[in-house]
This record gives structure tokens, C-alpha cells and sequence, in this order.
């Protein structure tokens, strides 16, 4: 999953980076409003951190505009621990949570995990499709056959995404958009090795080929 990060703390940002990379995001940043917005019509993310106390446009008004817009992504707001107000105008400005400064680690990767799977229709960490099922925080699988399936990185965040979304055809251009981050290469071939290395692991027909379209993960048969 894409994750944009706004925050001008430059010591926050280094801190946080990491650690969202290794909860199996991709991750963006910006350090000020003006460029934060722009990366979040620009990169379309599936998730995005905000700081509200940013340079050159603060980060209600980069919320605004995001809405304004029609940018649907779900957003959890950082703001100083006793500025009520601030969290107040946010939820009201279209956040979907906040979180106060100072906070855990734990706390923050808790709320996004919540956010994202609320705004998927999801009330739980773990997902399931075509008798495939995923741990987000374990970032573990269980194939057909109930083996436990131990990821990669890259193999995490590409059958995460699938899985989030089943129904729909995704292009190799918008996999990776989703998987790498802007400063890694990209290159359809690498997707297609992905997606066959998880075709090995649970089964041929669990991602479908849609000629000049891309890929889909396979129909559920009804109950």
C-alpha cells in the first residue's frame, strides 16, 4: 500500500519512514503543505499521515483541498496533544482519525491499519479471498491447503493490495505505483515476476490474466 507521509519534522520523518516500511508500506513524504498536497492528487495513496502544523499551508487547508477535490484516501492527522480544536476541525474538515503528539509507534500503526480497513468495508486485520488468507500484522498467508506462507516485503504489499481489492483488473502500471515507492525502479517485468512467484505459492489460477488489461485475482466459487 502506498502511504503518503506530511510532516515537517525532519527527525519525526526519519523515525517514522522506517518503520512504516517495515509494516509493509510504501512510503512517500513531503516536508510542507504545498508539496504534500500536490503529491496526494498526484499520487492518488492509499493512506496518508498529516501533520496540521505545517510551512507554506497548514495542513487543515491541504485537507480542504484534498476533499475539495474529490480525494477519497482515508487520512489520520498528527496534532499537539492539547489542541482539541485542531483535531475537531479536522474530523470535521474530512479526517478519519488523529493522533496526538507525542504518541506510540504501536498507536499509529494501529490507527492506520484501522483507517485503511474501514474504508474497504473491513472490520478486521485479516483478509481472505479464494481460500487465501492474509495476517496484515503478521504479514503472514495461509494458502488453500492451510500451510503458513512466509512473505517478502515486495510479496506482502502486492498480494495485500490484491486482496483489497478482488474484483477489480489492476494494470502492471498501477501494481506498481501501489508496491514501489517513487525512487525505485519500476519495471512491468518485475511486477509479472511477483505475480507469478504468487501464482507458486497459491496456485496458477489464483491471479487471472486479463489480456491488454492486467490482472485479477480469481472469482470466489458461492457458498
Amino acid at each position: 500500500m502506498k502511504l503518503l507521509l506530511v510532516e515537517d519534522d525532519a527527525q519525526l520523518r526519519s523515525a517514522l519512514v522506517p518503520l512504516l516500511r517495515q509494516a509493509g508500506y510504501a512510503v512517500e513524504t513531503a516536508a510542507d503543505g504545498v508539496d504534500g498536497e500536490f503529491l496526494g492528487l498526484e499520487l492518488e495513496p492509499d493512506v496518508v499521515v498529516l501533520d496540521l502544523g505545517l510551512p507554506r499551508r497548514n495542513g487543515l487547508q491541504v485537507l480542504q483541498h484534498w476533499r475539495q477535490q474529490g480525494a477519497r484516501f482515508p487520512v489520520l492527522i498528527l496534532t499537539a496533544r492539547d489542541a482539541w480544536h485542531e483535531r475537531v476541525d479536522g474530523l470535521r474538515a474530512g479526517a478519519d482519525d488523529y493522533l496526538g503528539k507525542p504518541f506510540h509507534s504501536a498507536e499509529l500503526l494501529a490507527r492506520l491499519e484501522a483507517i485503511s480497513r474501514r474504508s474497504q468495508g473491513r472490520s478486521d486485520e485479516h483478509l481472505s479471498w479464494a481460500g487465501v488468507q492474509l495476517d496484515c500484522q503478521q504479514q503472514l498467508a495461509q494458502g488453500p491447503d492451510g500451510k503458513a506462507v512466509a512473505l517478502t516485503g515486495i510479496e506482502f504489499r502486492l498480494l495485500r493490495y490484491l486482496m483489497l481489492h478482488p474484483q477489480q483488473v489492476h494494470s502492471k502500471t498501477r501494481l506498481s505505483e501501489h508496491v514501489y515507492e517513487e525512487d525505485q525502479q519500476r519495471d512491468s517485468n518485475v511486477i509479472e515476476v511477483y505475480i507469478n512467484r504468487l501464482r507458486q505459492r497459491f496456485g496458477r489460477d489464483f491471479i487471472v490474466t486479463r489480456r491488454g488489461q492486467g490482472y485479477q485475482l480469481r472469482a470466489e466459487e458461492p457458498a
